[in-house]
């Protein structure tokens, strides 16, 4: 009876302690997703700091969201835009820490060589084509292009121009952001006599996007978890050798590990017709 009392014991401990770890595990993960919520919300509110601090004429608007008939989910969310007197500045904004390795022609960027994300110039080159939907055509070419990463970040790009003030595409970390569009501002007020937009036509396009603009939580949140699946994708780094969209990595192993596939990968739809 001790022999069997004493092995149910350890059965009870052995159990206990893989419950145990599993819930550290878990906390450790709901922790990390806690940092990274924070360290996004000081990022944003670090900007929102900056862009505040213009001059009254200007107009700033965060975290807006329009409709995008050429995007996946059918909307573009834009984390800043600032509306001046010589330029309206269309800014994403990136919340990571490591090496950043991309170039203007490159599709996929990386940070640290591993975590794989949209190059986000192209990311926003769609909220840029939605934005020029909703406003006239005489304001498309005022259009910049702005990508803010943190401090935390050191950048490896194949491209200079990026980082030149002439470009309409400006790379910039956020503690510069302030000081580039500034920058900005000062070679179009030398290159054009009067001023793009008047106090007016800011105004205007500031109503015009900010009543364009979905505050509905529930399309919000579908937009979000779109997104989230979009980015799983692209870290998987594999595609349907038919379709060339890009798949998950479940997808990926269930292919490579189904003899019938051949070793080639194929999306949901076409697996069906294999």
């Amino acid at each position: 009876m001790k022999i069997l009392e004493k092995l149910f014991k350890k059965k009870e401990t052995h159990s206990s302690k893989k419950i145990n770890q599993k819930q550290k595990k878990s906390s450790n993960i709901k922790n990390v997703d806690k940092v990274a919520v924070r360290k996004g919300e000081i990022g944003e509110y670090k900007i929102n700091i900056q862009l505040d601090q213009f001059p009254k004429e200007y107009k700033h608007l965060e975290d807006i969201m329009i409709e995008n008939k050429r995007g996946k989910t059918g909307y573009s969310q834009i984390d800043h835009i600032l509306i001046t007197p010589y330029g309206l500045f269309v800014i994403e904004t990136k919340n990571y820490e490591g090496t950043v390795y991309g170039g203007k022609d490159r599709k996929i960027w990386s940070v640290n060589g591993k975590f794989k994300m949209m190059n986000p110039f192209k990311q926003n080159y769609g909220h840029i084509m939605a934005l020029k939907s909703l406003i006239e055509d005489k304001y498309h070419s005022y259009l910049i292009s702005m990508v803010s990463f943190t401090k935390r970040c050191t950048f490896k790009i194949d491209d200079t121009e990026l980082r030149k003030i002439d470009s309409n595409e400006l790379l910039v970390y956020d503690i510069e952001l302030s000081d580039y569009i500034n920058r900005k501002v000062n070679v179009n007020k030398l290159q054009y006599k009067e001023s793009l937009l008047t106090d007016n036509e800011i105004q205007r396009i500031y109503e015009q996007i900010k009543e364009a603009n979905i505050t509905d939580p529930v399309t919000r949140k579908q937009h979000i978890e779109s997104l989230k699946e979009d980015r799983t994708n692209v870290e998987a780094g594999a595609k349907c050798k038919i379709c060339d969209k890009s798949v998950s990595a479940k997808v990926k192993a269930y292919c490579l590990s189904n003899k019938k596939f051949k070793g080639e990968i194929y999306c949901y739809e076409h697996q069906k017709n294999m």
